[in-house]
């Protein structure tokens, strides 16, 4: 099968790349400058760098590839779209349309931009299903009772968050929230919580957001996400089952059993428990 891959930063694309040449599919990635890997050129059947403002120019290479399928792997910075970027006039008629420019109302925009030409966006973890996060204790260590009791606020302080698009994660500590992810990323986030609770531990909870579909912005944690978590003392982590990808699982869980730190996969129903 051909797919079109719009590809981002981290290892997602890099594994999703991976994933479809082992399974035999042609795939065509855009990648996004200064965001995605250079490894991409080399899993790629063909590969095209644009500027995160050329949707013009995505809509060009996707026609001329015919392809009718694309999916959305890696994360764009958020700072970007503050950056000095200059839009095409495709994508500066679709910011000119939109009443804000959070990821749901961008990429949403984009989404529609894309269905016009007769392009559809696709699941995001097509490639990917078994990195999806089980439900259930991941590690060997389960929380204990005040971990849990700290997963638990968390997780509705993360639900309560959700419709605002302001970052997936929250750190907890002693059932008060300490930081909010926005725009720095989860790790950014985690060291300034640390600096804030003078060496108590912290609870990391990554939420996905409440829609019925997974085609961007899905969560994902990986090894670098437990050295953070081991530098700033996060003692576990909780993240939406079937909802997030977690990347490089054994050397990720490897390293959680190491550091002692647990890890959960939550349905959202458990939020209302």
């Amino acid at each position: 099968m051909k797919y079109g891959v719009i590809a981002g930063s981290g290892r997602f694309p890099i594994l999703a790349l991976e994933t479809a040449r082992n399974l035999g599919h042609e795939v065509v990635v855009i990648a996004v400058k200064d965001n995605a890997p250079a490894e991409v050129e080399q899993l790629a059947s063909r590969c095209y760098w644009i500027t995160i403002g050329e949707l013009g120019k995505l809509i060009d290479i996707l026609k001329k590839e015919s392809v009718s399928e694309v999916m959305m792997v890696g994360q764009v910075k958020h700072v970007s779209l503050f950056s000095s970027i200059r839009p095409d006039w495709r994508l500066f008629r679709l910011l000119t349309s939109l009443e804000s420019r959070n990821t749901d109302a961008l990429i949403g925009g984009v989404q529609r931009v894309l269905e016009e030409e007769g392009i559809h966006l696709t699941d995001s973890t097509t490639l990917l299903k078994p990195l999806l996060a089980a439900e259930g204790t991941l590690t060997k260590r389960a929380p204990d009772s005040d971990e849990w009791k700290d997963i638990r606020y968390g997780r509705r302080v993360a639900a309560a968050l959700s419709g605002f698009d302001v970052g997936q994660s929250v750190a907890i500590s002693e059932r008060a929230c300490v930081a909010v992810e926005a725009m720095e990323g989860t790790d950014a986030m985690l060291e300034r919580a640390a600096s804030l609770v003078n060496g108590r531990p912290l609870r990391l909870v990554k939420g996905s957001r409440r829609r019925a579909h997974l085609l961007f912005d899905v969560p994902v944690a990986g090894p670098q996400t437990i050295r953070t978590m081991q530098k700033t003392g996060t003692t576990a982590l909780a993240v939406d089952a079937g909802r997030t990808l977690l990347l490089d699982r054994d050397e990720m869980l490897f390293l959680a059993e190491a550091a002692r730190i647990s890890i959960v996969g939550l349905t959202l129903d458990e939020e209302k428990e």
